[in-house]
């Protein structure tokens, strides 16, 4: 029979957010001093009280503990509960000594007093008319949070997608959830289509309903989407859609139709023939890039006379070296074709060419525009080729009011030649508005490294515009792939070592067994360690004691990356971003909001793009100060300091690791690859060389050998399904 247990949350150790898995001590009024307790218990907070069953168990090292099977929640009703769960962060302008005052005045009355007579909180020292209209409005939402919380606690939604509910609906929410669970999973980021089915199927909805049917279609698409597809072929949809939603075929064919003719999905012509299903953007976008570059190729270019050959000579002279052939072809085909394309690896010479076209175009006062998708990325194209370079999004300018860029087709940039660094990141809607924006005389060099992960959104812009080039050759289109190693890359292991995972030599360079024999000098080192708590541990000594003295120009928090292939595991980024920040800024100031801490000198990612702050996602940076009563915290990203309230902090994230994915577009001087045999669903070619070639400086793999070469050996990555090539022979055929 199990045990129960009743007492007040009173700390909160650990927490896991994916699983909800809680270390908490409890106070209890029959037991002296605090109980350890341990299990799953969403979204409480500390000074609740918790109503446990569940089993004593004694743990060799940490003594009797509580493991929970089942809980309930309840506001607490004891001064010391109210007091501890008022100055616990959650509420802005009330920290623990605030929380005092307040409870001193108003004892066990005090959550009634702010839910039902807020006004006098004004009889508090310190509180004015504004404060307690901003305590009213954080503790009416913090109850709208445990509704939701308390519905969904049986659908395992988390703390954070709660909390995206509430910003999204404010009070509104659970009775949106009950009337329209599907409207959640199109409206709110995180809540996906098995979720919302999950509460709809509770709520007693049919599993053939149409409108379960419609949601379940535009949510294959969706996930199809995150896969990199911009599109799907009817037959395989309506197959996958029925499988989802466990009805026949025969239900869902009717409602693809029925989409279709209410504009909620696009039929086209896919590469193949085969009736092509899409959504309505990812159509619309598609078709502007193939229009946008048939347009510009076709329109007679704005540049000056220019001598091509003298002019590379000329280039040459300046870079104090003869160029290689295809790298003068490549700066001719950028002068005399309007769209062109470069493509290489690592040390094959691209920052030459980009340089000396930079050179010649500035010598002939060509107005120039150089844009990458990262701020990263762009900063190192400024680097290399001394002009200004500045992220796609900053380029095009977000007009808050129209909800979308200022610069497009009825707007466009004043430029007479762009140049776009790491295109193999551009998907399709980005691409799409930054081609809108571009005046048809002017000329345009896309420049990117197709061996490395294709871009985290839908398409596969670059590869696809390469294709369609490449296999029908057209005036004023070229591409230019660049595959000889230059001396200086020679000479570089990491280069040596992306290069040869290209050619798909598996066997993993430069093992070592003891950090000891790491030789500071090399640029590429892997450290052999096959158990994955082990490989976390490696990983933080490393950034702790090991990298600081070997290299005295690294700051461990921002020249010092971690990127992992996947999120789960002990070397995934979820667990890295638990346990690094214990070992590398082990101070307690910080506010909690949801499921996390966010402390001083966290190092911090941009989740999503926020055009009113000029932050984008990828953007990397500090927290520089805590307001705990404020609830606020301000992020230093490069030198600009970002203010987040509380209910912005959804957009950050903890980024000690980060997927191999986040960084694509970036360079860091060091680079940590964790490398596990878990790792195996992501393990591919090319995600182990886009991590590689991210590092500038210094490289360290630690891991499983063997999960290295299992990652050369798998080039079976996703094929994208897109529409991209069929669109650019229509447009080029008008």
């Amino acid at each position: 029979m199990p045990d129960t247990l009743t007492g007040v949350l009173d700390r909160i150790v650990f927490h896991n957010e994916e699983n909800h898995f809680t270390i908490g001590e409890v106070k209890a009024s029959d037991h002296r001093g605090p109980i350890t307790v341990l299990g799953n218990l969403p979204g409480v907070q500390c000074g609740e009280t918790l109503k446990l069953t569940g089993d004593w168990t004694t743990h060799a090292t940490h003594g009797k503990q509580f493991k929970i099977k089942e809980f309930s929640s309840q506001l607490p009703a004891s001064v010391y509960g109210i007091e501890k769960y008022l100055g616990s962060g959650q509420i802005p302008k009330v920290g623990p000594k605030f929380a005092k005052k307040i409870v001193a005045k108003f004892g066990a009355d005090t959550l009634r007093v702010i839910s039902e007579e807020s006004g006098r909180l004004r009889e508090i020292p310190g509180v004015g008319p504004k404060r307690a209209k901003e305590i009213k409005k954080a503790w009416d939402e913090q109850a709208a949070l445990r509704d939701v919380m308390t519905f969904l606690q049986t659908y395992g939604v988390g703390t954070n997608l709660c909390l995206r509910l509430i910003r999204q609906y404010g009070n509104a929410a659970k009775t949106i959830l009950q009337n329209e669970p599907y409207r959640v999973a199109r409206e709110v980021p995180g809540i996906g289509f098995k979720t919302a089915d999950r509460i709809a199927v509770n709520l007693g909805y049919s599993n053939e309903s149409p409108q379960r049917i419609d949601a379940g279609l535009l949510f294959a698409l969706q996930e199809l989407e995150v896969d990199g597809h911009t599109g799907y072929p009817v037959s395989d949809l309506t197959k996958k859609s029925s499988e989802m939603l466990d009805v026949h075929e025969d239900l869902v064919s009717p409602r693809v139709n029925a989409l279709t003719e209410k504009s909620h999905l696009v039929k086209t012509v896919g590469i193949d023939g085969e009736d092509f299903i899409q959504l309505p953007a990812m159509r619309r976008s598609e078709v502007s890039i193939a229009g946008a570059l048939g347009q510009i190729a076709n329109t007679e270019s704005c540049l000056p006379p220019i001598k091509v050959t003298k002019a590379i000579e000329w280039a040459q002279e300046r870079a104090g070296f003869q160029f290689a052939p295809e790298q003068s072809d490549a700066v001719a085909a950028g002068l005399k074709c309007k769209v062109s394309i470069l493509t290489g690896g690592p040390g094959t010479g691209k920052t030459t060419i980009l340089r000396a076209l930079v050179d010649i175009l500035k010598a002939k006062k060509v107005r120039l525009t150089l844009a990458a998708p990262t701020g990263r990325a762009a900063q190192r194209m400024s680097e290399s080729t001394g002009a200004f370079a500045m992220t796609i999004h900053r380029l095009l300018k977000f007009d808050h009011e129209a909800g979308g860029f200022l610069h497009t087709d009825d707007n466009r940039l004043k430029t007479e030649f762009m140049i776009v660094d790491e295109s193999s990141m551009l998907d399709s809607r980005l691409a799409s508005s930054l081609l809108r924006a571009l005046p048809d005389s002017a000329h345009l060099l896309l420049v990117g490294d197709i061996h490395q992960l294709p871009s985290v959104g839908a398409g596969s812009v670059l590869s696809d515009i390469i294709k369609f080039i490449e296999d029908k050759p057209r005036p004023q289109l070229a591409v230019t792939r660049l595959e000889k190693i230059f001396r200086q890359g020679q000479r570089s292991a990491i280069v040596a070592t992306a290069h040869a995972i290209l050619q798909g030599r598996a066997g993993a360079p430069f093992v070592l067994t003891d950090v000891k024999d790491v030789d500071p000098r090399q640029d590429l080192h892997f450290l052999s360690c096959e158990d994955p708590e082990e490989t976390l541990k490696l990983t933080a000594a490393l950034i702790r004691d090991h990298l600081p003295r070997w290299f005295n120009w690294a700051d461990k928090f921002m020249d010092i990356q971690v990127l992992a292939p996947m999120h789960k595991g002990a070397g995934g980024v979820g667990r890295m971003n638990e346990e690094l920040p214990n070992a590398l800024n082990a101070q307690s100031r910080g506010i909690t909001y949801g499921a996390y801490k966010y402390r001083v000198g966290d190092k911090v990612i941009q989740t999503r793009n926020n055009y009113e702050k000029g932050v984008f996602n990828g953007d990397l940076g500090r927290i520089s100060a805590v307001n705990a009563e404020a609830g606020t915290v301000a992020v230093n990203f490069d030198g600009n300091e970002i203010d987040y309230e509380r209910p912005e902090l959804l957009d950050l994230s903890l980024a000690y690791a980060i997927t191999i994915h986040k960084s694509q577009g970036s360079e860091f001087p060091i680079v940590i690859v964790p490398l596990l045999k878990q790792h195996f669903v992501m393990l591919q070619r090319n995600l182990l060389y886009t991590a590689i070639t991210r590092g500038r400086r210094k490289v360290f793999l630690v891991g499983d050998p063997a999960a290295y070469s299992m990652a050369v050996r798998n080039v079976d990555s996703l094929r994208r399904l897109t529409g991209l090539g069929v669109r650019l022979g229509e447009a080029f055929s008008a």
